[in-house]
Formats: structure tokens, C-alpha cells, sequence
């Protein structure tokens, strides 16, 4: 099964899930191609690094048809599955109906809960520390046309403590995302 990816930032998820098909760790996978809406983001420049396929496509590359151009991206690398890695664009209509069921996001809380439009990195951690909820953690579901409301594949908790920050329960959550993902990865792989 050929494994593409969509990242804004530092990748950070998909390195390790790239490293882990490269190393064996995850079988059943093929490294397909990375594509970034941002040509500054680390994860581009690791990709030219270690020889991962990368494309740039945005709404500056592409400003008629930036949905078309990663959906043909993906078709013409053969992709089977699309891991988004902090990805920060809503994926369009025409790539999530080519992927229908076929694209995973990682999320940093126990979906339902901080979840939604608006609902991404710090401002996730943000909203678990004024809930007061207890333990957070994170989500790897599928993606549709909403945002965070896809079905939810597997989770994992991390504890909140009384002192934590932003900073704090971030590190943690941010600790357990790779690993959930291969979790979810090897499950797909052995159906």
C-alpha cells in the first residue's frame, strides 16, 4: 500500500512514519510522495535530505485549481492512503472525493471533545487546561468534509496535572502522536 503525506510544518509524524517503513518497522507500506503548501517548512528540506518525493502545491502555486493539483499529485504517484503530518489547510472536495475514507488525521485531543474549526495545535491545549478536563491526549481519525468529525480510528490519554501549561501538556501529547499513528498504520496494513 503506497503511504503519501500533507504537511504545513515540521512533519514531524510523518518523518517518523517514513523512518519506520524505511527501517522495517512498519510493514505492508511503500513511502509514496510528500506534498507542503508551505516550501519553508522543515519537512520540505528533510524530504530533498532523504531522498522522499516532495512537492510544493498551494494556493500561491496553483490559485485556480490548488485542490485539483494535489489530487492529480496523489493519482499520479499512485497513492492509496494520505497521512496528514500538521497539516493546516481543510483538504478539498475533489481530493477527499478521489480519497473517500482513504485520508487520516492526527489530532491533539480525545475527539469529540476541542475539536473543530479553529482547533489546532496550542489553541487544542489551550482549551483542555480552561475545561479542566483531567486527561487529554490524542485521535487519529478519518477525514471528511468537516473539521475533526470524521470517525475516530483509535485514541490514546495522556494524564493533565494540576501545573501544566500550554508548553507542558503539548510536549506530551505531541510525545504519543507518531506512535498512535503506526498503531493505526499497522492495524490498516493486516486487514
Amino acid at each position: 500500500m503506497k503511504l503519501s503525506f500533507l504537511a504545513s510544518h515540521g512533519g514531524s509524524s510523518a518523518r517518523q512514519i517514513i523512518t519506520a517503513i524505511s527501517e522495517g518497522e512498519l510493514v505492508g507500506y511503500e513511502i509514496g510522495i510528500l506534498i507542503t503548501n508551505n516550501k519553508d517548512a522543515a519537512i520540505y528540506q528533510w524530504c530533498i535530505d532523504n531522498q522522499i518525493t516532495v512537492h510544493h502545491i498551494s494556493a500561491k502555486t496553483h490559485p485556480d485549481h490548488e485542490d485539483q493539483a494535489i489530487r492529480d499529485c496523489l493519482l499520479e504517484s499512485r497513492t492509496d492512503l494520505v497521512v496528514l503530518s500538521g497539516y493546516m489547510k481543510k483538504i478539498g472536495p475533489l481530493t477527499l472525493s478521489t480519497f473517500a475514507d482513504k485520508i487520516l488525521n492526527i489530532h491533539p485531543s480525545l475527539l469529540p471533545k476541542h475539536g473543530g474549526q479553529g482547533k489546532y495545535g496550542n489553541y487544542v491545549h489551550a482549551s483542555v487546561l480552561q475545561s479542566g478536563d483531567r486527561v487529554s491526549g490524542a485521535s487519529v481519525h478519518r477525514v471528511n468534509g468537516a473539521y475533526d468529525e470524521g470517525p475516530v480510528l483509535l485514541q490514546e490519554e495522556v494524564p493533565v496535572y494540576p501545573d501544566d501549561t500550554v508548553e507542558t501538556l503539548g510536549q506530551r501529547v505531541r510525545a504519543i502522536e507518531a506512535g498512535l499513528y503506526i498503531n493505526v498504520l499497522k492495524a490498516i496494513a493486516v486487514r
